[in-house]
């Protein structure tokens, strides 16, 4: 099993919204990807007006994440609306082996 982190951060005013929005998006897209075991979100109120928000995903194996991101397994994958929340973002993702 492999797992797949990606980490964000919006203002903390958004955070709610934006969470909507990757539900909707992202985390449906990795529940509906066969070989997709499970996914989460977390969120942090960073105190400073950001809020990081963390994605983890957990996958069968490396073919079935290229099911969901393509090719090229360690892009971070976006969606349309991502740029009207985020103020920062990993372009990357990065991968566990589950043990």
């Amino acid at each position: 099993m492999i797992a797949r982190m990606w980490r964000g951060w919006v203002a903390t005013g958004t955070a709610e919204d934006y969470v909507g929005y990757i539900n909707r998006t992202g985390m449906a897209e990795y529940r509906q990807t066969p070989g997709n075991l499970d996914a989460q979100m977390w969120t942090r109120d960073l105190g400073d007006g950001r809020t990081e928000v963390v994605t983890l995903s957990w996958w069968e194996s490396e073919e079935a994440i290229r099911g969901f991101a393509g090719d090229d397994i360690s892009r971070a994958v976006f969606y349309s609306e991502d740029e009207r929340f985020l103020i920062g973002r990993e372009e990357t993702v990065t991968h566990y082996t589950v043990t």
